[in-house]
């Protein structure tokens, strides 16, 4: 019984040693492999994506509405939107509006690029821009200005329209509040007007 109780001492003894002396053998391997890993290379890409978005101050999805002061609703929302460096203005791309105006009427503007200038509480769309209003027309024209405190959209140049009358082309088309008729809004086409007319219930199938 004494010989087995050495034994056992001894093996005790010498587990005391070795078992510390594999654990730490099994922590430096651990932190061996860790230095095989470039720390520096996932911080680089985190600083450029930091860089990047400090430098682009870019804006998804904002959205925002207004009423004018002859009391129509507008609203605006955008894919994305970046402020122009030390100035109250911003660009757009895919710019979505809607003006609901007192009456009941109803104009949806849609432009692949914008600016908005809140000093003059102005908007120009370009890139292309299309207009729906409630009476049952569509206008399209490369570029347009509307503004934000008033019901006031005038296009920058010609415009192709259809509507109930037909085809209508125009060197420029706005859509304003009647001066002397305060809540009634009046689509207007000039410079060199062309109407093709389609009677009623042609071409309509």
């Amino acid at each position: 019984m004494a010989s087995y109780n050495n034994r056992y001492s001894r093996m005790v003894a010498w587990l005391k040693v070795l078992l510390p002396l594999i654990a730490l053998g099994l922590l430096s391997t651990m932190f061996l492999i860790s230095k095989s890993i470039d720390p520096t290379k996932s911080l680089t890409y985190a600083r450029v994506n930091l860089d990047e978005v400090m430098r682009e101050q870019k804006i998804s999805g904002p959205s925002f509405s207004s009423v004018t002061k002859d009391g129509a609703a507008i609203t605006f929302s955008a894919d994305s939107a970046r402020p122009e460096e030390g100035k109250n203005r911003y660009s757009a791309k895919e710019m979505v509006a809607r003006i609901e105006t007192p009456d009941g009427a109803t104009v949806d503007i849609n432009a692949k690029d914008a600016m908005i200038d809140g000093g003059t509480n102005r908007i120009d769309l370009a890139g292309g821009v299309t207009l729906v209003t409630s009476t049952d027309y569509t206008i399209k024209t490369e570029g347009l200005q509307a503004a934000m405190d008033a019901t006031t959209v005038t296009s920058n140049g010609a415009v192709t329209a259809t509507g109930p009358l037909g085809e209508i082309t125009a060197g420029h088309a706005s859509i304003a509040e009647q001066g002397d008729k305060a809540g009634t809004y009046l689509l207007v086409f000039k410079d060199g007007v062309k109407l093709v007319y389609t009677p009623s219930g042609i071409g309509g199938e």
